[in-house]
Order: C-alpha cells, then sequence, then structure tokens
C-alpha cells in the first residue's frame, strides 16, 4: 500500500516526466540510449496515457507533451526518434505552431477587446453631467 506522502511523490515525478516527452531532443536521447525498444518501458509510456483525462491534464505546463505520448504509442514513430533529424524537424514544428497560435491568441484578444469597447455605451462629460 502506498503511503499519501509517496503517491504525492509518484505523482510528481509521473508529472514531470510526461511533460519531458514534449522535448524532441529528449526522445532522442531516450531512443539512442535504447529506452524505446524496451518492453517495460513502452508498458510505462502506455500506463502514462492516465494524463490525458481531465483530471490530471489540468495539472500540465506543456500540454503538447500529451501529443507525444500519444505518438510514442506507435512503434514507427519510436523506432524514428532515434534520427536527430527527426527531432530537429519536430522540434521545427513545434515553434511554428507556438507561433501561430499566439499571433492567433493576439488576434482574438484584440477583436475582444474591440469588441467590448464598442459595446460600451459613451460616457458623458462632467458638463453633460453637471446640467
Amino acid at each position: 500500500m502506498e503511503t499519501d506522502e509517496q503517491a504525492r511523490h509518484r505523482f510528481q515525478a509521473e508529472l514531470e516526466f510526461v511533460q519531458c516527452l514534449a522535448n524532441p531532443y529528449y526522445l532522442n536521447f531516450l531512443a539512442q540510449r535504447g529506452f524505446l525498444k524496451e518492453r517495460p518501458f513502452i508498458n510505462y509510456l502506455k500506463y502514462l496515457l492516465y494524463w490525458k483525462e481531465p483530471e490530471y491534464s489540468k495539472f500540465l505546463k506543456y500540454p503538447h507533451c500529451l501529443h507525444m505520448l500519444e505518438l510514442l504509442q506507435y512503434e514507427h514513430f519510436r523506432k524514428e526518434q532515434v534520427n536527430a533529424q527527426c527531432a530537429k524537424f519536430i522540434d521545427e514544428q513545434q515553434l511554428l505552431h507556438w507561433q501561430h497560435y499566439s499571433r492567433k491568441r493576439t488576434r482574438l484578444q484584440q477583436a475582444l477587446a474591440e469588441q467590448q469597447q464598442a459595446q460600451q455605451p459613451p460616457q458623458p462629460h462632467g458638463n453633460a453631467a453637471a446640467k
């Protein structure tokens, strides 16, 4: 039976590890050392899929790690991770995604602010309010 302290430690360790999976160079490191070929490690990756559940995913700072965790369930993807060019490609694609997301989010926030400003009634001037 696991104590509360042990459960908390396991939660923190698994949270940190799952988030590391968002780093393609870390995946390359794991592949080059043979971890992505070992059955116990592959089973561990499958076990970690519980992080996709909302009650766990809300703790993630790097939700992209869930996509990588999903891809790691496929043997072909795991095999490709040994290639440094693959890690570089994934890194570049992540950067492009984040840049696009950031620009899109900024545009949406600006549009929302403009919409809210347009909906506010005009404020009367000081002299008009006194009359």
